[in-house]
């Protein structure tokens, strides 16, 4: 069974400009390796964090569900000022953030929908003209619609079966194959993860992620979904390459010409000290000075200030 993701993820922008996330403009993504889109699991060296009751793609979606119930609460209670302030995502509102989830969410229900043919498929120009619309919305109805718009699709990935869980394949615009129903969501899930938390984070200067969250992501990062690391790093900015253990788990970043973020058990050359949900706002550029929880801390060859050079965000 082979669903459709209808597009790469975008940007939409408030005067309706649209472009794709920066993690996705960098060239080489179709030369991805078979292997490295199949695997919904860890790969070789991934972190052994997936447990053996659970799925993946069971955990994926039941963060996702945790992500939506979050920005359920939060998002009500801001005022109409929060909703026009600065967000945790650079040069956006609130409100663009909540406005990018729901287009996204839309457009992506929309392929979900029309492949198991509960619709039919979008026809040219649709995710034009959804970003159009969401564009033209004011803010108060970007962030009601954004949450009404997530709900139907974490309903809709709820729905499917264990069975389809593990044996459905979607096809992704942006990569050259489908990938399993746990890298589909998990892409989803990364975007949710840290747009919800640029959302809560304009209310609640000290907001966080949820652990469950951020081993679901830790996990992807070194599984299925290790690419983009690609495409979020910039290791070429370290005078020399570093491993970062990070301390308190098996995992390590490992930067060199490339980025990873593994179990695999290389020598470190640092220490990261710090929960796990720290590294994974690292990894997203989110871990700046005013957002660093007390006792984060890097030791060694590299700094903490060095690795968010690597890791500028999107």
């Amino acid at each position: 069974m082979e669903l459709s993701y209808l597009s790469a993820p975008t940007v939409t922008f408030p005067a309706g400009r649209t472009r794709p996330c920066r993690r996705f403009r960098r060239a080489g993504v179709m030369n991805l390796a078979p292997a490295d889109l199949r695997r919904g699991a860890p790969a070789a060296g991934g972190s052994p964090m997936l447990t053996a009751m659970t799925t993946l793609a069971s955990r994926t979606i039941a963060a996702l569900r945790a992500e939506h119930d979050q920005l359920v609460r939060a998002v009500p209670a801001m005022s109409a000022a929060q909703l026009t302030g600065p967000s945790g995502a650079a040069d956006w509102t609130v409100a663009d953030v909540l406005s990018h989830l729901g287009s996204g969410a839309e457009i992506t229900l929309a392929g979900v929908r029309a492949a198991l043919g509960e619709a039919p498929p979008p026809g040219s120009g649709f995710n034009e003209s959804v970003w159009d619309r969401w564009n033209a919305m004011p803010p108060e109805d970007q962030a009601a619609r954004s949450l009404e718009v997530n709900a139907d699709l974490v309903a809709a990935l709820e729905a499917f079966t264990a069975e389809q869980q593990e044996t459905v394949q979607l096809s992704v615009g942006f990569l050259p194959q489908p990938v399993p129903l746990a890298s589909f969501a998990g892409l989803r899930l990364h975007e949710a993860v840290h747009h919800g938390w640029d959302v809560r984070v304009a209310a609640d200067p000290a907001a966080t992620l949820g652990d469950d969250s951020a081993g679901v992501l830790a996990d992807h990062l070194t599984g299925g979904l290790s690419f983009l690391m690609g495409f979020i790093a910039k290791p070429a900015v370290l005078a020399e390459p570093a491993v970062v253990s990070i301390d308190g788990t098996p995992l390590s970043l490992v930067l060199t010409d490339r980025a990873a973020l593994t179990s695999a058990g290389a020598e470190a050359t640092a220490v990261f000290r710090g929960r796990l949900e720290s590294v994974i706002r690292l990894i997203a550029g989110r871990l700046t000075d005013d957002h660093t929880p007390p006792g984060v801390t890097v030791t060694g060859n590299v700094s903490l200030a060095d690795l968010r050079e690597v890791f500028p965000g999107f």
